[in-house]
């Protein structure tokens, strides 16, 4: 039996399982065994098709990047044309696009890269159409744009399904938990949260499962059996999302209401053809790259507020030496900062300093 037949046999065998209190712990494990089949899957294919990456070949630029992922016909060229500028086949047919198309979106002082990928299809992930090589460009994206038509909003389930079996979880953090591998002693599970999805013997199983049978584990949050699959796996990309509700100009407010009411996430709605919403759009697109401008201040010399360095937040003065020059780093000596991460104007600080939006930031070098 391949693999494709082992995972859809469990699958057959979840569907017909009742999911009760009882039957958690199977599930979760059945959960974990079509994880790993699939990471295997994705393996023997990666072997077959050699060491290339599988993948749109793409020249990143900018200070980030965003990707467009949607079905076929939801406006995506459209859209990009309105955001960067750039020009995208735009036609009312299905795969327009069959290559990835770059535009340059300006926000803020921000450069960002916008991709304009193929619209993928239901199974996208198993390798129907150009599935694998437009969500394999996802997996190193900064946001991933969910592109939806309004008329079928439930595509959001598909496009978030895809992503998933490629390993891209969207819009949730890494689980807080730790695996030390040892070389005996079994497994020891420290618990510092109440665990309600998964219980220790249902850890251990899972550990098991991957050939980890020596482990100090310590659990920091309420975790679920797929969550510690990925954690094992260690190949789960945790991607930022923003959902975007294209064409609303051809609908009125009350069923663009009732759509967003029906969707789980937070959407941005736009007409990519009538130009609405667009910059709003650009507005949700930059505050979800959390990114922070950083003024520089030549030794001696007048603030420059016309170009802002774009940093993200939590960088800190080596983050932006090392955005400067290669070098920088080297000859870095001390930093002076005004602005909201110091206490005073002018304040001295060192290479590991956290800086804030709107900081104002003068190098010295060394002598």
């Amino acid at each position: 039996m391949g693999i494709p037949e082992k995972i859809k046999a469990i699958q057959d065998e979840m569907s017909r399982t009742q999911i009760n209190k009882a039957t958690e712990h199977h599930i979760g494990l059945l959960k974990a065994k079509i994880a790993k089949l699939k990471r295997e899957q994705e393996e023997q294919i990666t072997k077959k098709s050699g060491a290339k990456q599988d993948g749109f070949d793409v020249r990143r630029t900018g200070d980030a990047t965003v990707v467009f992922i949607g079905l076929p016909s939801v406006g995506k060229s459209t859209l990009l044309n309105q955001l960067t500028g750039a020009s995208s086949a735009v036609g009312a047919f299905q795969f327009t696009t069959l290559t990835v198309v770059p535009g340059m979106m300006v926000y803020r002082g921000a450069r960002i890269q916008v991709l304009d990928l193929p619209g993928i299809i239901k199974g996208a992930s198993t390798g129907r159409g150009l599935g694998k090589r437009i969500l394999s460009v996802a997996r190193s994206a900064d946001l991933v744009l969910l592109v939806l038509d309004v008329f079928q909003p439930y595509h959001e389930a598909v496009l978030t399904e895809e992503l998933g079996n490629m390993g891209i979880r969207l819009n949730t953090l890494p689980p807080n938990i730790t695996i030390e591998r040892a070389s005996s002693g079994g497994i020891a599970v420290a618990r510092q949260a109440e665990l309600t999805h998964i219980d220790e013997k249902h850890i251990r199983d899972i550990l098991h499962l991957y050939g980890v049978m020596n482990a100090r584990v310590v659990i920091r949050e309420d975790i679920t059996s797929e969550q510690l699959a990925d954690y094992i796996a260690g190949n789960v990309v945790y991607a930022k999302a923003l959902t975007v509700l294209n064409k609303i100009d051809l609908v009125d407010a009350e069923f663009v209401a009732k759509v967003t009411d029906s969707l789980k996430t937070s959407i941005v709605p736009v007409s990519a053809n009538s130009a609405v919403n667009i910059d709003l759009l650009r507005k949700k697109i930059y505050g979800r790259l959390d990114f922070i401008r950083v003024y520089m201040r030549p030794k001696g010399g007048p603030t420059d507020y016309d170009e802002p360095l774009i940093a993200r937040s939590g960088d800190t003065v080596e983050d932006v030496c090392n955005k400067l020059h290669r070098n920088m780093r080297k000859e870095f000596r001390y930093g002076l900062v005004w602005g909201k991460s110091v206490r005073y104007g002018g304040q001295r600080v060192g290479i590991t300093h956290a800086l804030l939006d709107e900081d104002v930031l003068t190098i010295i070098k060394r002598r």
